[in-house]
């Protein structure tokens, strides 16, 4: 007589259970996260929403070492991971549309392509680096690059 195994516990929990309930009437869902045009109590929200998304991505598929703690302070990368988790909701949670039948293999391999652009290198030891500063052109430098 064989017993069958016992089944694997789920590595990460469900991301819905992360999100508390936000504070006050919800907030309307934007059709785009465009970070700049947000109000600022908004981008609050948001990123709070974002980062718990993103505890769980750095759980489920092991990226750990991968995107570093310090990922909100690094605009490149917090674009990237907007981009993903947008992706992810209308992939997970969105209707399905036809044609779409690989729609979770395709975020999956979405992830994979992003992965080299959320590494931090500067940032891997555990310290955080602040990005180089932007700088910048004159508007003389760029009229010229218009003109050439």
């Amino acid at each position: 007589m064989t017993t069958d195994p016992a089944p694997c516990p789920d590595p990460a929990p469900d991301p819905v259970d992360l999100w508390p309930p936000p504070p006050g009437p919800p907030a309307p869902e934007p059709q785009r996260w465009v970070w700049a045009a947000m109000e600022p109590a908004e981008r609050r929200l948001r990123l709070h929403e974002l980062a718990a998304w993103v505890d769980w991505l750095r759980t489920a598929f092991e990226l750990h070492n991968v995107i570093t703690p310090c990922w909100y302070r690094h605009s490149a990368v917090v674009e990237h991971l907007t981009a993903l988790y947008t992706g992810w909701m209308r992939t997970y949670a969105g209707e399905s549309a036809p044609g779409r039948e690989l729609a979770e293999a395709d975020w999956i391999h979405t992830l994979h392509a992003f992965t080299p652009h959320l590494q931090l290198p500067a940032c891997a030891t555990g310290t955080h680096q602040d990005p180089p500063p932007r700088i910048p052109a004159g508007e003389e430098d760029f009229t010229g690059a218009l003109h050439s």
